[in-house]
This record gives structure tokens, sequence and C-alpha cells, in this order.
């Protein structure tokens, strides 16, 4: 390679980093018109105000919610947990989180309709029911009493004679 190519590969090389640092600080925009600094005019002066935006930002501030600052990681925590201790209520360990709700409920998306359709399928103590031949049968069967269509004290009466 001659001296010449050299030379001019070099100068390839600078306009290339000086169009990047462009790029990086002004977003290639022809002159500095594009920062959003209010000194526009001088990339050392808009640096500055930068610098002095940064240095009077308060930061980490635990005892106020603002947008100019932000909590401590510490802070941040003890919120989330008082914020899931809040929704668990106390729930034992075991039904803590959404997947084992799901399985103590059998996964089943319908289950309050599931249970509410079993409890109208039982045998009430408290108060009459309207039962059909078979859930009678079915009843008695359960309860080890036999067929309800027998008639006990007929059937009691005619075994004395």
């Amino acid at each position: 390679m001659s001296f010449a190519t050299n030379i001019q590969n070099l100068a390839t090389r600078i306009a290339t980093e000086c169009k990047a640092l462009r790029t990086l600080t002004n977003g290639n925009a022809a002159d500095l018109s594009a920062l959003t600094t209010t000194a526009k005019s001088n990339l050392v002066a808009a640096i500055n105000e930068v610098k002095a935006a940064v240095s009077a930002a308060s930061g980490i501030d635990d005892g106020a919610t603002s947008t100019g600052s932000t909590w401590s990681s510490s802070k941040i925590q003890q919120s989330l947990t008082a914020a899931i201790d809040g929704i668990l209520n106390g729930v034992p360990s075991a039904l803590d989180t959404l997947q084992e709700l799901a399985t103590a409920l059998g996964n089943d998306a319908n289950f309050s309709g599931t249970v509410t359709a079993a409890l109208g399928n039982r045998v009430r103590f408290d108060a009459a029911q309207t039962l059909t031949a078979p859930q009678q049968a079915q009843a008695c069967a359960n309860i080890g009493v036999g067929d309800p269509t027998t008639n006990f004290v007929t059937t009691f009466e005619a075994g004395l004679a």
C-alpha cells in the first residue's frame, strides 16, 4: 500500500468516526439545533446543562412518590411485600398461588356452577323436596332403606299376623 493510500484511508476513517460521534450526540443533525437542551449553540454547554439537571435530580426518596425521584430497592421490596400480603390476607401457603387454587378447585373453570348443580342434587333434611321416582329409589338405596314404594307399616303389620 502506498503512502497516499494510507493517508486517504486515515482521512476516511477520521470522517467515519466524526460522523459516528455526531450521530451519537445529535442524531446526525447538520447542527446542534436537534439537541433537547436549551443550549443549542455549544455542545459543551449542552453537556453541562445535562450534568446540572442530573445533579439536581432528587434521586432516591423513600418519603415521597413523584415522577422526579424513585424509592430505594428496600422500600420497593417492602411495598411489594405489603401488596402481596394484602392480596393473600393470611391464606395458608398451600393456597397462595393461582396454580394451587386451580388445583384445589379441580381445574374447573365452572367451579361455582358445578358446586351449585351438585348441591341441587342432594337430599335435604331441613326442607321438603319433590323427588322423581328414580331419585327416591337412589336416595333410599344410598341410605340403605330399600325400595321407597314399599309401605313399611303395611309390611310390618303383615309380618305380625
